[in-house]
């Protein structure tokens, strides 16, 4: 069914935009677009913590939306109602895209520069730590001293302790999150925190 205007297309239900949009009206799926690109947006930003790489991930949800859209099927979803079906079942399976996304976006970081772990006020969340837990002498908590052997330092560790790491300090992301992100038991991950500290002041000295 092809609508004539905008405002009509912005009336539509997801589901309504979408059924167009199979039709042949390419203005359906812009407006569904439009009504999903700050929530997804806003969302991801969450995760990754960098305007630059949520707005890379949310284009690459909506290419996955545009790429699947043909074999989305509400009838695989349960809600309680046919009205909540049709109210959130769109919502709901976009979401799931954008989780998921953004979790592989994150799993797929290495190495992170120490340069990185900087915050707005030029402070170094990774020297913050180590020198408050006490985990390093007192003279490598001066960053000039320091800054020339961190990135190596941070490359011996292993992998899963500089993903840890690098959710933590650079992405600052909670306990609760990076256990999600990594699919560990919260325990895990703060054991794996605590001694990837440990390491690091072992590659440091």
């Amino acid at each position: 069914m092809q609508y004539n205007s905008d405002e009509q297309l912005d009336e539509l239900t997801d589901q309504d935009l979408i059924a167009s949009y199979l039709h042949g009206d390419k203005k359906a799926l812009e407006v569904l677009i439009k009504r999903y690109l700050s929530p997804i947006f806003g969302f991801i930003y969450q995760y990754v913590n960098n305007s630059q790489d949520a707005e890379d991930i949310t284009q690459e949800v909506f290419v996955k939306v545009w790429r699947n859209l043909k074999q989305f099927n509400p009838a695989k979803s349960r809600f309680r109602t046919l009205r909540e079906k049709r109210a959130k079942s769109f919502k709901t399976w976009i979401f799931a895209i954008a989780k998921n996304t953004a979790i592989d976006f994150l799993r797929r970081k290495k190495t992170v520069p120490f340069s990185q772990f900087d915050n707005e006020q030029g402070k170094n969340a990774i020297i913050e730590t180590l020198a408050d837990s006490s985990l390093l002498p007192d003279q490598l908590s001066e960053r000039a001293d320091i800054m020339g052997n961190i990135n190596q330092a941070i490359a011996k560790l292993s992998l899963k302790y500089q993903q840890v790491l690098a959710l933590r300090y650079n992405d600052q992301l909670t306990f609760d999150r990076i256990a999600e992100i990594l699919g560990e038991p919260i325990d895990t991950v703060k054991s794996r925190n605590r001694r990837a500290l440990i390491q690091l002041r072992k590659n440091l000295s």
